[in-house]
């Protein structure tokens, strides 16, 4: 049952100008509608379908008119504005399309007129200057070209002037993107721009192909053949062009094979031209002069081999191969390509290119499979599974059918299931099945290990090839050895898609072979035995992986199977109720039961009734001590193919058994498959229940509901709600203080999922609506969740009140709220740090309440009359702002003293609870729609230099190079005395002299009134706000610095966001100014390389992130360009051996890697990742210095960088062409005399092997699970 969102189509509504609208109105008549007064009705509407529904009137109107009509100047009034409406519409508007084809019913007598109309607006558009305008004069010439015969017979007219423009647009396309080197945005919409234009410029030659037939333009002085010329030398500059995007390249090298085979005669030498090209056996003498000027750089000896490849592609794709009309100099280049793509696959590592090297292959199988039809004998012989090329294929396929990329691994599929066929088509006329080729392949295939992903999908072509049962032939236990391999999730799939080939195939081969049904006892023998077998007995694993990926696909082969099934398994259910460990016949019975009516291949209520499967059945199952048998019980209840299906009183009452025992299961994969089937459930009830209402309120369908229920829907509509009470009731009865997380998780989660699925648009009928459920005392069970120590169960309670929140908060008086306000601010200075996430909840569920500013906010702060005179403001924004406001001027307090005594803080008042839900406020803000812009800039300012002062008050101890132990904890002073050096080397803000020399533990510290800023020697011993004498240990002290650091970063990290967020009455100003993003970078940076404690600098890396992503989005190009000054500048410093730098060598460079990476991951990754490319060469060429006097630092930073690298997964593929450099300095370095060298190396290898072989998860040492080889 798969729930699908319907999608709003959104159409822009055309507006016409003035001009437009006076010219329609002199022609309209209010008697009678004509062409002028429906374009001007149509013109005044706003409503984008509205108006395609009116445009669709046009053609019946103007098929009424008569020959005459045509010199009416009101048709060519109307035609003249069609025509503007049309260029100005954009490419992607549905009204462009509906217009299009509506014209092309234009009447004959008509078309004159329409031509000249149209013509008259494209020269217009052809006139266009602006380089950043082109777009859409490219999109309307595309247009004009996709099935519109109006727009071909404009561009036919004005072909030479189409062809001046692209020339222009080319050229000037080019030059400003030269212009703007450096400028990754600008030049990135320029990329696409280009595209645009070539991919036009091709249309325009293969569509039209009439303008340029014959040979009058082929002379150097036509203007057609110089703009053809001009068009040629800019695509092959920009083929051979390697800063390009590699798409623009690509296409590059199909426009300039196009061209060349339109300019170019005689047409028969055609191919060998181009085999020459690709063998760098071009002759400057023996090509024609305007092929020299135009693309003389392609006859060199050498080109790149990404050039090659374009070229390779532009000949597949541009040539026809087909009916052999290209001769045997045709035969000979489809030879010469194969052979350059072979070779090119050894050297193109770069996963771009690879990807489309093995897409350029499949396409050439299919050429040759096309010129194998008509093609000579030798073809024939050279294309042959024997063959030498045949076997270079099969050579790349045997190394790529495991590659990493999922495209190169479909690709390398499609190239063996057509090369099987190439092989087929050389041999036609003999026996396929017994072909000494097949048997050679067949045999190889299966002497391979089950765990080589490839061999699946090339045993699935071989079956289509030689059928089922010859493999069988062979080794009867193919069947049993794939399921037995289905325990690993990674080659599930493939071997589920192997034994459907195999199984479908079977019968097929059986149902030819054998009378109808004396075959299905052997087919059930083979392929479904040993299945039921696995079901009982078998791990969990294998059996969840067989039920999702083969027994779908063998029931939908053969749905009769079901029934050999369930009375295998019923017979042997009640002697085999399985275990905690294996399902035993009742889970299989269960899993069988569960996907048949899921995939629509039984009804529930037919076999409860028939008595094949008995409620009690189904009970044990719900309450089975093997957890997935509980779920498939629950998923046989709960998942249909009909989404309306009616739930049956039965399957309810089943329900509500199965949620007294399991909404506490321990496994969180179960809990969210408990949750998930709910769900289905729920909107089961929900739809079902629309269609109820429909059926009761059309009473002329009553014999229909006799057919459909039972019972009258409104007594079925009664038992949903009963039901649905029940189970809320029960809901809320599980969620007690002290229930535990997973009853707590489940509760609420199933909770969010009945108000979001019940919550439906007014005026429509409504089965149940949680908020009537919903009183004072579940709203306090709710907030109660804020307290859990597990932030799941926060989230899921806050949601859910959001859900609910008109009720919940209504139900909150003045007292009540006033308590939890309070309790709030108190939470947020709790030295406990999940208490500060309890008040970030509670503060933000809060601000929703409209008495909020008088209730609780009054006495706080001085209130604002000016904000409740402004009724534009929305109660969460002036919510939200007095509470942000009330916590940075309690957190600015707090700082203060934490100057005087760190400790103090630490044990009294921790800052990072105030930050935190300042942060968690701004979180839920919308930013892009505020009204209070001054008020929130002010705010803003004064949180980064909140930011900052705080940052510098915590920093010293995070940035210590040893962090964990900066209080002596020692009651003898001789071991006080070891630790001054680490005192001496930190100096934070304190004024207490308490880090200037060490303590002993228990020196009592002053009782009474005396001030914080008079007490001399602050001891191990602190005063709380509750004048209990507390004891500050060293990890209080860097919880509390560590997680102020944390927070501090966070905030920056959101803060960052605001930049390209305007606001509405001054759209050139943010929240937030280049200058402070700037200075917020400058202090991550400082952050990020100075701090040695891991926690520390792992989240200064959070917000970091998010900055640096901002960044790489932003247009200014000052901003721009800061992550690659930051690099250059981080690399450079690694290089210099400095010794007066800060950088830390020891704790695997600390936080210096996590710096690299957030630069080099947020880099988009559709482009060239220039970064990436540089950062990588420099870091390798330290990895592996080629001078071993050189200093080792920079080598351990190289080895420590990398290996972060290797080990991001945003990076993905894009690193994968430098994991062998990498394993050669990872060895390299471990001849290292150097400890440190030795070490990181050591810890690289390691990285690399997990990236290379995966992650070992199995028992056995063939599993291969999370391997990208």
């Amino acid at each position: 049952m798969v729930l699908k969102k319907k999608k709003e189509i959104q159409v822009d509504a055309f507006f016409l100008d003035h001009h437009q609208l006076e010219k329609l109105q002199r022609f309209s008549k209010a008697e009678e509608q004509n062409l002028a007064s429906l374009l001007l009705h149509c013109a005044e509407l706003r409503n984008g379908i509205q108006q395609i529904q009116c445009i669709k009137q046009i053609m019946p109107l103007v098929k009424q008119m008569d020959q005459n009509s045509a010199g009416d100047p009101m048709v060519k009034a109307c035609l003249d504005v069609l025509g503007e409406m049309y260029f100005s519409l954009g490419a992607k508007n549905p009204l462009k399309k509906v217009l299009a084809s509506s014209l092309n019913g234009l009447p004959g007598h008509l078309m004159v007129p329409a031509v000249q109309s149209f013509v008259c607006c494209l020269r217009e558009e052809l006139k266009t200057r602006d380089v950043y305008l082109y777009r859409k004069v490219l999109d309307n010439l595309a247009s004009c070209m996709e099935d519109f015969s109006l727009g071909r017979a404009c561009i036919k007219n004005l072909f030479e002037e189409v062809l001046q423009f692209l020339q222009k647009l080319l050229l000037d396309i080019q030059e400003e993107n030269r212009k703007n080197h450096g400028n990754r945005i600008v030049q990135t919409q320029l990329m696409h721009d280009l595209l645009i234009a070539i991919k036009v410029s091709m249309m325009l030659i293969q569509k039209l192909q009439e303008n340029i037939q014959g040979s009058l333009w082929k002379h150097s002085e036509s203007f057609v053949w110089q703009s053809m010329c001009s068009l040629l030398k800019s695509c092959t500059n920009f083929l051979m062009d390697a800063t390009l995007l590699q798409t623009v390249q690509t296409t590059s090298g199909l426009a300039v094979i196009l061209f060349i085979r339109a300019m170019y005669e005689p047409v028969e030498e055609l191919p060998s031209l181009i085999s020459d090209l690709l063998l760098g056996t071009t002759e400057h003498l023996g090509v024609p002069a305007w092929f020299v000027r135009n693309c003389g750089v392609l006859c060199t000896a050498e080109l790149p081999d990404s050039v090659l490849l374009f070229l390779c592609h532009g000949a597949l794709a541009m040539l026809d191969w087909k009916n052999g009309s290209m001769g045997e100099n045709g035969e000979k280049l489809l030879l010469d390509i194969a052979s350059v793509l072979l070779s090119l696959s050894s050297e193109l590592k770069e996963t771009s290119v690879a990807t489309s090297l093995s897409r350029i292959l499949a396409i050439w199988t299919n050429s040759a499979l096309a010129a194998l039809v008509s093609g000579s004998p030798n073809l024939k012989i050279k294309l042959n599974g024997n063959s030498d090329i045949i076997g270079k294929l099969l050579e790349y396929i045997y190394t790529h059918w495991d590659h990493p990329l999922d495209a190169i691994r479909h690709q390398t599929k499609l190239i063996f299931k057509n090369l099987l066929q190439i092989h087929q088509t050389t041999i036609a006329g003999s026996n396929g099945k017994s072909d000494p080729f097949f048997a050679r392949l067949i045999k190889h295939l299966l002497n391979l290990d089950w765990h080589v992903k490839g061999k699946y999908a090339s045993l699935g072509c071989l079956v289509e090839c030689v059928g089922t049962e010859n493999i069988l032939q062979l080794d009867r236990t193919i069947p049993v050895q794939i399921l037995d391999v289905m325990s690993d999730q990674s080659l599930a799939p493939y071997a589920s898609d192997l034994m459907e080939a195999m199984f479908t195939n079977h019968k097929a081969h059986f149902t030819l072979r054998f009378q109808e049904g004396t075959w299905i006892d052997q087919w059930h023998n083979i392929w479904v035995s040993p299945l039921l077998v696995i079901l009982c007995e078998g791990n969990h694993d294998q059996t969840t992986y067989i039920i999702d990926y083969y027994l779908p696909k063998l029931l939908k082969c053969n749905p009769d199977s079901l029934s050999y099934m369930i009375k295998i398994l019923e017979a042997s259910a009640d002697a085999n109720l399985g275990s905690c460990s294996t399902r035993g016949a009742l889970g299989a019975l269960m899993a069988c039961l569960r996907t048949a009516r899921a995939h629509g291949h039984l009804e529930l209520s037919n076999i409860m009734s028939s008595g094949l499967v008995s409620t009690e059945c189904i009970k044990q199952g719900l309450v089975h001590q093997h957890s997935q048998v509980c779920i498939d019980a629950l998923g046989l209840l709960c998942e249909t193919h009909r989404t309306t299906e009616t739930v049956s009183l039965e399957e309810m009452q089943l329900i509500q058994f199965f949620m007294m025992y399991n909404l506490n299961n321990q496994s969180p994969s179960v809990r969210q498959q408990i949750v998930s089937l709910l769900r289905k459930l729920f909107c089961r009830i929900q739809e079902s229940s629309q269609v109820l209402y429909k059926l009761e309120q059309n009473k002329t369908k009553q014999e229909l509901v006799e057919k459909s229920t039972k019972m009258p829907p409104l007594r079925i509509l009664q038992q949903y709600k009963d039901f649905m009470s029940s189970v809320c009731a029960r809901l809320f009865e599980v969620l007690f203080p002290g229930s535990s997380h997973p009853t707590r998780f489940c509760a609420l989660s199933i909770l969010e999922s009945i108000a979001e699925i019940f919550s439906v648009p007014k005026g429509q009928a409504q089965v149940f609506q949680l908020d009537q459920e919903i009183d004072s005392a579940r709203v306090q069970t709710l907030i109660q969740c804020f307290a859990s120590t597990f932030e799941e169960v926060k989230i899921l309670a806050f949601r859910l009140l959001m859900k609910l929140r008109d009720v919940a908060l209504n139900l909150q008086d003045s007292e009540n709220l006033d308590l939890l306000f309070q309790a709030a601010i108190d939470l947020s200075t709790s030295t406990k740090p999940y208490d500060c996430v309890t008040a970030s909840y509670l503060l933000n569920f809060l601000v929703y309440h409209k008495g909020l500013q008088h209730i609780c906010l009054g006495k706080w702060l001085e209130h604002n009359p000016q904000l409740d005179e402004n009724t534009s403001v929305s109660t969460v924004e002036k919510n939200t702002l007095a509470v942000i406001k009330l916590l940075l001027v309690n957190v600015e307090e707090e700082i203060f003293q934490a100057k005087k005594s760190l400790l103090q803080a630490a044990a009294s008042f921790p800052m990072y609870g105030r930050v935190h839900c300042i942060n968690g406020a701004l979180q839920q803000l919308p930013f892009n729609n505020l009204t209070l812009v001054s008020e929130w800039k002010e705010i803003v300012t004064r949180l980064i230099l909140m930011s900052y002062s705080l940052s510098a008050v915590v920093s010293p101890v995070v940035q210590s190079s040893s962090p964990e132990g900066l209080i002596p904890m020692d009651s003898d002073p001789e071991s006080a005395d070891r630790l001054q050096m680490i005192l001496h080397e930190i100096q934070p803000q304190d004024t207490n002299d308490y880090f200037m020399q060490a303590k002993i533990l228990k020196e009592h510290c002053k009782e009474g009134s005396e001030k914080l800023a008079e007490t001399k020697n602050i001891c191990m011993e602190m005063k709380g706000k509750d004048r209990q004498v507390c004891d500050v240990t060293a990890q209080m002290v860097l919880v509390c610095c560590w997680r102020s650091m944390k927070e501090v970063s966070l905030l920056l990290g959101t803060l960052c966001k605001l930049l390209p967020s305007q606001t509405t009455s001054e759209p050139s100003e943010g929240l937030i100014t280049v200058e402070q993003v700037k200075n917020i970078g400058d202090y991550f940076k400082h952050h990020l390389l100075q701090s040695r404690h891991r926690g520390a600098f792992e989240l200064a890396y959070a917000g970091f992130v998010q900055l640096t992503e901002m960044l790489s989005r932003c247009n200014s190009e000052s901003l721009h360009k800061m992550p690659e000054h930051w690099l250059s500048c981080v690399l450079e410093e690694i290089k210099s051996c400095d010794p007066s730098s800060t950088l830390c060598a020891t704790r695997r460079s600390a936080g210096i890697p996590f710096y690299i990476q957030a630069l080099l991951a947020s880099e988009p990754k559709k482009g060239k990742t220039d970064l990436l490319k540089m950062a990588m060469k420099e870091l390798i060429s330290l990895a592996a210095p080629l001078n071993e006097s050189l200093s080792v630092i920079p080598q351990v930073h190289a080895l420590n960088i990398l290996r972060a690298l290797y080990r991001d997964t945003r990076l993905g593929e894009n690193i994968m062409p430098y994991v062998a450099d990498g394993i050669k300095a990872s060895i390299l370095g471990f001849m290292s005399p150097v400890w440190a060298v030795r070490n990181s190396s050591t810890l690289l290898f390691s990285a690399l092997i997990t990236r290379i072989f995966g992650v070992k998860r199995g028992k056995d040492e063939n599993s291969k699970k999370n391997s990208v080889l």
